[in-house]
């Protein structure tokens, strides 16, 4: 197996961990989705089908890192707004006005417990070691954003039957 499947391979597992571990703190935890969450929800999710696609197609590698470099780029914009609203104690994430269209998608309606959002966006849940769930967010988006960067400018290298030889 190449690196590259492997580190698409990787991104894919990792992706679907921070999915069901999403899922594990919401059902066993019953820590409640926000907007904001169901929106990290959906990068998450296009970044591993960004992969999946880049994977089995190759040829489609292009604009399959392209769409997992904007749902990177737009999932860390929603986390750091979420660590924004956190560190506002008399603000709030606009429950109302997002929660409404975000529940209508028919992604929520096809797989409401995950993405379905009916908690509060200011709701201040422990850290996770030393960090809070959107700052772990932020970080994860920050990482397969250079994932994603680095496979769009990567190239891969030529084989040659003299390489060994020189």
């Amino acid at each position: 197996m190449q690196r590259t499947q492997a580190f698409l391979i990787a991104i894919i597992l990792a992706c679907l961990g921070l999915l069901g571990f999403a899922l594990y703190l919401q059902i066993v935890l019953d820590m409640l989705p926000c907007p904001l969450c169901v929106l990290q929800r959906y990068a998450f999710t296009l970044i591993a089908l960004a992969c999946l696609i880049c994977l089995l197609a190759p040829k489609f590698k292009r604009p399959a890192m392209s769409l997992s470099l904007l749902a990177s780029l737009s999932g860390g914009g929603a986390a750091g707004y979420q660590l924004w609203v956190i560190s506002q104690p008399l603000t709030s994430c606009g429950t109302d006005p997002i929660s409404g269209p975000l529940n209508s998608f028919f992604m929520a309606k096809l797989f409401p417990l995950m993405f379905k959002a009916n908690g509060l966006c200011e709701t201040p849940y422990d850290p996770i070691l030393g960090l809070s769930i959107p700052a772990w967010a932020c970080l994860w988006f920050v990482v397969f954003a250079i994932a994603s960067i680095f496979f769009l400018v990567h190239k891969p290298k030529q084989q040659s039957i003299f390489a060994n030889k020189f």
